[in-house]
């Protein structure tokens, strides 16, 4: 708060308002606490100037006893040591030194006023007045507008630069993974390559060969080899040239000092480019710049790269399994790269390169399933040992072709448990909904041919409810036993069946359509005849149910006895189960799998890469600290003070 203040200096001739002024002075020098603060700093200010101080204290050393009594009294009167007025006038003339605020409405009256007392000094300190105070409170709210006034426009200018253009976006979002890409070369963290293959799919709408272009221009200088390939690709080979004539000269040398491109950069815009065609729809053009890229990455061998070449090698898949002809011809385009699949295979597998390893493993499984080459698949696998360290969408996929491909060799337990694994790790990401559903449709069938029925509660799933309802259906005339349904329901959704690549697996379903109803009629009759059944069943003759029953009761299907002079079946009466050692069994596979669980939860979990060797390093430093130390103290001189010489005593 502005102030005013007087200072009053007079001689020490006698003055009795001076006396009286520092009773007052003294009767409030309890009852300053709030102006104690600004009096002071207006005394710090008001100090006079050096001259003026010398001639004080000259004029102080001639005075008289009377008043050096008069000062000290005065001194000892206050409660607190008063600082103001310490210098008294010189040859008797009065010094006023006033100090007023220069703004507008200062106080002229109405004051109220303080005083300190210290000698003959009086300092007078007068508040502002009533209209400078309102005038500095509508100033004051004045700045309070003024700044909601900018709150204001600073939010309607972010809400404008929230509205980012999609596609700078995605040129901003490309750039920044070349950052990630860095990272993870230097830190050798293939966790950051894996978060660029991810974000892919948030920019792959903005994606197009300009956009791409610009990245590569921005990115390359004009000599670049690895620009030169991926422009002859999108058909922008005068990029460059067009971008020329808004560039600095030096704008290319600046590009090749500032950084050196990294491979796995060169390998990240490659990707963007296969998936450039593959959303365009351009299989051929898309299959030949796969396979130029395939053998540049061939002559790379950086563990970096991994993750990035499995990708490559998908796409490069993917385009040949659409041209034509199609499989499952015999000349069909998926089969001309196998050669290449298989060169790869063996190069990760020397490598140790998990993830390109795990991808074409897969890939080559798929390849010959596509052609229906069962026994060359089935090699693959005798003679590969899949990597355990592989990513989870690598396993399902892995899982699902071995759970198919024994399903085929009619292994059906062992096609249960595969099948069973890949559903479960199947990504539960709406994208991969497909996957999940063509797992279940296999699952079922063979749940059926083991002689099982599925739950009901896996056709309500939302997700399975709508693919699955021509295997409900199916489901359901297998439980009865209806084989004339079973007949009608194949012959209604055969296509779907085809597609699906399971009709083959349904037409071995007729036994089983049979064995459940000869399962269900010995446990509804206790002895039934061959006639009944073979009506019931819809069978040609007799002798066809007698056989039937008789290969049911070796498999152990039903447990019952055939007499076959008087033409009937006979079942036994059932005993209880919990005598058997089936509850055993069940309880040990579901332990089983609650370990395998566990097992892999364990060995999925990430621990920070080469930790180890950065705690031997820190241990190793110490010693050598530890050791220099002790050298130091070995060798170095004691002086008088450390030998225990004389001590003389400060």
């Amino acid at each position: 708060m502005p102030v005013e203040r007087r200072s009053l200096r007079s001689n020490s001739k006698g003055d009795t308002s001076s006396s009286a002024n520092g009773d007052k002075a003294r009767s409030n020098s309890n009852s300053k606490d709030k102006a104690a603060p600004t009096t002071r700093s207006a005394a710090n200010k008001a100090k006079p100037a050096p001259a003026k101080k010398a001639a004080a204290a000259a004029t102080a050393k001639g005075a008289s006893g009377s008043n050096n009594t008069n000062t000290n009294n005065n001194n000892m009167s206050g409660d607190q040591p008063q600082r103001n007025g310490t210098d008294p006038a010189e040859n008797g003339v009065e010094d006023v030194e006033m100090e007023e605020d220069t703004t507008a409405g200062g106080p002229t009256s109405s004051i109220q006023t303080s005083w300190e007392h210290d000698g003959d000094e009086m300092t007078v300190v007068v508040p502002p007045s009533k209209a400078s105070r309102l005038s500095a409170a509508d100033s004051k709210k004045n700045d309070e507008d003024d700044v909601a006034m900018e709150g204001a426009d600073d939010k309607d200018s972010a809400a404008k630069e929230i509205e980012v253009d999609p596609r700078e976006k995605a040129i901003q979002d490309i750039k920044a993974n070349f950052g990630l890409l860095e990272r993870a070369v230097t830190h050798f963290d293939p966790r950051f390559t894996l978060r660029v293959l991810r974000s892919i799919s948030s920019m792959r709408k903005q994606i197009s060969p300009d956009l791409l272009a610009e990245v590569i221009v921005d990115t390359y200088p004009s000599s670049s080899q690895t620009a030169t390939f991926l422009l002859e690709a999108l058909g922008k080979t005068g990029a460059f040239d067009a971008a020329a004539s808004g560039m600095d000269v030096d704008s290319d040398k600046s590009k090749s000092a500032a950084r050196e491109i990294l491979p796995e950069v060169d390998t990240y815009l490659s990707i963007l480019v296969q998936i450039v065609f593959y959303d365009q729809k351009d299989v051929q053009g898309g299959a030949d710049f796969s396979a130029k890229l395939v053998e540049r990455l061939r002559t790379l061998n950086r563990r970096t790269l991994d993750s990035l070449t499995a990708r490559v090698y998908f796409y490069y898949s993917l385009f040949y399994e659409q041209i034509a002809p199609l499989p499952p011809s015999p000349a069909a385009a998926v089969i001309s790269i196998r050669k290449p699949l298989l060169a790869a295979l063996r190069t990760a597998v020397l490598r140790k390169d998990v993830d390109t390893q795990a991808t074409v493993i897969t890939l080559l499984l798929r390849n010959y399933l596509s052609t229906s080459h069962i026994s060359q698949a089935d090699l693959l696998i005798a003679h590969n040992e899949f990597p355990a360290a592989a990513s989870n969408n690598q396993i399902a996929r892995y899982l699902y072709y071995l759970g198919r491909i024994r399903a085929i060799q009619l292994r059906y337990s062992e096609a249960h448990e595969h099948l069973t694994g890949a559903t479960r790790k199947s990504p539960t990401s709406h994208s991969a909904g497909g996957f999940y559903q063509v797992s279940m449709k296999l699952l079922v069938i063979v749940d059926l041919l083991m002689g099982d029925i599925p739950d009901r509660s896996v056709f309500r799933q939302p997700s399975l409810e709508k693919a699955l309802h021509p295997y409900f259906l199916l489901v359901r005339a297998v439980s009865t036993g209806d084989l004339d349904g079973f007949l009608n329901i194949v012959n209604v959704h055969g296509a779907t069946f085809r597609k699906d690549g399971t009709y083959t697996l349904i037409l071995r379903l007729r036994q089983n359509v049979i064995k459940t109803g000869i399962r269900v009629m010995s446990i509804a009759y206790s002895r039934i005849s061959l006639r009944d059944i073979c009506l019931r069943l819809g069978l040609h003759s007799e002798e066809s149910a007698e056989y039937i029953v008789a290969k049911a009761i070796r498999d152990g299907v039903i447990d019952a006895t055939l007499d076959h002079e008087k033409g009937y079946m006979k079942s036994k009466e059932a005993g209880d189960i919990y005598l058997t050692s089936e509850p055993g069994e069940a309880f040990h596979a579901r332990i089983q799998a609650c370990l395998s669980l566990h097992d892999e939860s364990v060995k999925a979990m990430r621990f920070p890469m080469n930790q180890h060797r950065l705690e031997l390093k820190n241990a190793q430093e110490a010693r050598e600290r530890e050791r220099e130390l002790a050298k130091e103290i070995q060798d170095g001189d004691m002086d008088e003070d450390d030998a225990g010489g004389d001590f003389d005593g400060i």
